[in-house]
């Protein structure tokens, strides 16, 4: 009898458990793919994926899908989305045969300076409050990405939005779930309650809520555009809201406010092209990542093992090490981000890798040239243009300023400056901070493949990196990729100033064994559990000859991949 409660013991802590049997793929995969030809939606949020398919349906392009749920997102989906936020996007262009890429983050106030933020004895910005709010560039790429990509008028794309925000919709649970937790931290900036609590409480899971702010600022936003946002009435609110909190985003921050079109960058792994943006973004992490661990085979350690997770995490320290010295605002800095993300250096970085040993300490590179809580969509449409989007307040729901009378909460993006003079990340007036939101793309031989993103801060590139691996190195399909159990390392030197002296530590999900634990902690690593922490992906996929979509949404979220 002993052993038999052993033996299932094993069986349940061993990679891949679940507690549902599928005739069909892996033993941990949630459910299949989602197949269709037409077109494709996979957000975090099934409302949003419904209103992206209904624009497709409707002849809007897979950019206006695209803006519709994200808009949608900013109200169903407000602990990690809305207009107070940034944005970044990768789209391939099926008329042009190429990918574009956006930059929508927006800077920090021109009349805040690094000797005013040391006259308040800050070692780092504070994650609340005015002080960290920098310029909300979403909606600028919105219509960066419409007047390039769009075939439905905006007001299109916001109607369903805006009609939900009027009616109501029922909160999912992993949104209600987050919408407490921010309740007690937010609640005690102005105008947070009266938008988000108008019952006193936040709205719990299957609850109505509504939110007539929001849908009266996409109202303006549709009829009178990007200028209603950053010079006209919504303008004008920001600032008279965060000068009555003490804060020093300007009418001037504002206005002056411009997203630009950037190229991605790109690397060969197991021969796929992967595509990221560079920085001011972490996305060139992910790159990195890639191909300081590509000399090994990952095959055949197993995606499971210890010598895998100890290899992946050992290469991610080594390129967040670097990550944490030179990205940042490439108009304030010559960034090598073509010797970063080279085969040679990472190459020459993987030899760094002891196969027994894990390091407490690491150090940034040498790269030759030297000069010196968020949401992920993608959408698909019928004539092959594909969108990753991601759009985020930062922490969560942002920073609590949260003017009455719009409905949606402002960033507090800032918070990833550096406070200490002269590096990379340095604080300055008008610069863009570092930061954590990247799309990602693949492309095999010229042609798009796939569409993906992860959510969640740090998190991000190293689960790109894991997707990948596990379709490229574990024969994964694309929704196995997203629910296999996954790896997280905490604790490596950051943007903002912080070093890692003992190592960090790793996470890692409920599938792995309880033997890979151990041999882990024998090859020094630490070892603690983290609840959410994993992110949420999305996924859309093509195949090449036949044009099939095929997509894919985990469990981890409240999310759902859709086609037609």
């Amino acid at each position: 009898m002993k052993i038999e409660i052993v033996a299932v013991f094993i069986a349940l802590v061993t990679f891949g458990a679940n507690a549902a049997d599928r005739i069909t793929g892996k033993p941990f995969a949630t459910r299949s793919e989602v197949l269709a030809t037409n077109g494709m939606a996979a957000t975090s949020q099934p409302l949003a994926t419904q209103v992206a398919l209904d624009i497709l349906k409707q002849g809007g392009s897979a950019v206006d899908a695209a803006i519709a749920a994200n808009a949608m997102l900013g109200l169903v989906e407000p602990t990690g989305s809305g207009i107070g936020g940034d944005l970044f996007a990768i789209v391939w262009s099926a008329k042009d045969k190429r990918l574009y890429g956006i930059n929508g983050s927006g800077k920090s106030p021109k009349s805040l300076t690094l000797a005013k933020l040391k006259q308040l004895n800050l070692d780092y910005l504070p994650p609340y409050g005015p002080l960290p709010v920098s310029v909300p560039g979403a909606v600028d790429a919105w219509f960066e990405l419409h007047d390039k990509f769009g075939k439905l008028k905006m007001a299109s794309n916001l109607a369903p939005a805006i009609d939900y925000a009027r009616q109501g919709f029922p909160v999912s649970e992993l949104i209600a779930y987050y919408l407490a937790r921010s309740a007690p931290k937010l609640s005690q900036y102005p105008g947070f309650k009266e938008t988000y609590m108008p019952s006193g409480k936040m709205p719990k899971s299957g609850e109505i809520f509504k939110n007539p702010a929001l849908a009266n600022t996409y109202e303006k936003i549709a009829s009178g555009g990007r200028e209603a946002f950053y010079q006209g009435v919504i303008a004008k609110s920001i600032v008279r809201y965060m000068k009555d909190q003490g804060g020093y985003l300007s009418y001037e921050d504002l206005s002056e406010h411009k997203s630009e079109w950037v190229e991605p960058v790109s690397v060969n792994y197991r021969g796929y092209d992967v595509w990221e943006l560079p920085p001011n973004g972490q996305g060139i992490a992910a790159l990195q990542i890639l191909k300081t661990i590509e000399p090994f085979n990952l095959e055949q350690m197993g995606p499971g093992s210890t010598e895998y997770i100890h290899h992946f995490v050992e290469a991610k320290k080594l390129a967040f090490a670097d990550r944490a010295k030179f990205y940042a605002d490439m108009d304030f800095n010559a960034i090598p981000v073509a010797e970063l993300i080279s085969e040679e250096y990472n190459y020459q970085r993987a030899k760094l890798i002891d196969a027994n040993k894990a390091k407490r300490v690491v150090d940034a590179g040498h790269p030759a040239l030297m000069h010196g809580d968020t949401v992920y969509l993608t959408t698909a449409d019928r004539e092959g243009n594909m969108v990753s989007l991601i759009q985020s307040n930062f922490r969560g729901m942002g920073s609590g300023m949260t003017p009455p009378d719009l409905g949606f909460v402002l960033q507090d993006r800032g918070q990833l400056f550096d406070l200490s003079p002269g590096r990379f990340n340095s604080y300055a007036p008008g610069k863009r901070p570092f930061h954590t939101i990247i799309p990602a793309f693949v492309t095999k031989n010229g042609k798009p493949w796939l569409s993906f993103g992860v959510m969640g801060g740090a998190t991000q590139p190293q689960m790109h990196a894991q997707i990948l691996i596990n379709l490229l190195d574990f024969k994964m399909n694309l929704q196995e990729a997203g629910d296999a159990p996954r790896i997280l390392h905490s604790g490596s030197s950051q943007p903002t100033g912080e070093k890692m002296s003992d190592g960090g530590y790793i996470s890692l999900e409920s599938g792995f064994s309880v033997q890979t634990r151990r041999e882990l902690i024998k090859k020094g690593h630490s070892l603690k559990d983290n609840l959410g922490g994993f992110g949420g992906y999305q996924a859309i996929a093509v195949d090449p000859d036949t044009g099939v979509y095929r997509g894919a949404s985990e469990s981890r979220k409240d999310g759902q991949a859709s086609g037609y």
